[in-house]
């Protein structure tokens, strides 16, 4: 405090809203160095796990860098709650030592939620959760860059999911292309269009999915200038603080005109129009392949990467749409 002139004493203070503390905490010889303490990349998730797998007995099949690599974004309480979650499921099953399997469904329920097999849907309304599921499937199978897709289930979980594709990335990614983005956008449409194509209509299933794609959209047109109409430029000022997590959205300050945002709106719309339209053209020629895993998805609610492929590797190619 400037008074005692006790040496070897270090003041650590730790935030997620740097931008409110009084700049008088910042200056010179007080909270003067700032550290960014980020997400852990796969090396650093890997060496989380190995600290809290020592507690445990592993069966030898344990890879503790294949589940790294499948747990991105994941920080350290995550990733100890699947180790934890994981022993939990052995120690019900009365297995010797923890498996992948248990690490596998850890990761399910840590990212989808708890299974709700007590929930009984009707037949029509399993058919459907069933074509919407393999929807996106399909079509995360028939682009060039969609993160693979590591299971599908129609299973309820506790956070109120009817259903959920699992797609995991095979490394970590910091920078992603124009056409990876429509990409993604191709595949969170794919339920919506799958379920068009199947049923003639559409149902409120899919409002996770369009709020995801209009955000992204909207993101691709107002913040990383991929609109060839209102060209590379950004419009807007996010609220939130640059140390904050991109995804906790405090609305932004607009520096745009009315006349703009109207241009805006409609870049979203088109976008969005014209990769749900790549998206029927692509399930429209993979309709076979979008049948199979519906009807395997309604008979065994579950299916991991090889049951996909398995099922789609009965059409001779699966071509990737595009345009």
């Amino acid at each position: 405090d400037g008074f005692d002139p006790s040496m070897g004493v270090i003041i650590i203070a730790a935030t997620n809203k740097p931008e409110v503390l009084d700049p008088a905490l910042r200056r010179a010889g007080r909270f003067d160095r700032q550290i960014v303490v980020d997400r852990p990349d796969v090396k650093g998730r890997e060496a989380i796990l190995r600290v809290h797998a020592r507690k445990i007995k592993l069966a030898p099949d344990v890879d503790l860098g294949v589940i790294a690599a499948r747990t991105p974004g994941m920080v350290g309480a995550d990733l100890a709650n699947i180790v934890n979650e994981a022993a939990l499921l052995a120690a019900r099953r009365n297995a010797d030592a923890v498996g992948m399997d248990h690490f596998e469904e850890a990761i399910d329920r840590i990212m989808l939620g708890l299974e709700k097999k007590g929930r009984v849907m009707g037949q029509v309304e399993k058919e459907r959760i069933a074509y919407h599921e393999a929807g996106h499937a399909v079509v995360a199978l028939s682009v060039h860059h969609a993160d693979p897709v590591h299971r599908v289930t129609i299973i309820p979980r506790s956070i109120g999911t009817l259903g959920a594709t699992l797609q995991l990335p095979t490394e970590d990614r910091y920078v992603l292309t124009k056409q990876e983005l429509e990409d993604r956008l191709t595949v969170l449409l794919g339920g919506r269009a799958a379920e068009e194509i199947a049923f003639g209509d559409i149902s409120t299933g899919a409002q996770d999915d369009l709020e995801r794609a209009t955000e992204l959209a909207r993101q691709m047109v107002t913040r990383f200038g991929m609109s060839d109409a209102l060209g590379p430029r950004t419009f807007g000022r996010p609220l939130a603080g640059r140390y904050l997590q991109p995804s906790l959205d405090l609305g932004e300050e607009r520096n745009y005109s009315e006349r703009t945002a109207e241009l805006i709106d409609e870049e979203v719309g088109h976008l969005i129009d014209h990769l749900y339209g790549r998206a029927k053209r692509i399930l429209t020629e993979r309709r076979a392949a979008l049948v199979r895993i519906a009807r395997e998805l309604e008979t065994r609610e579950t299916l991991n990467r090889e049951d996909l492929e398995r099922l789609v590797a009965r059409d001779e190619k699966l071509e990737v749409a595009t345009g």
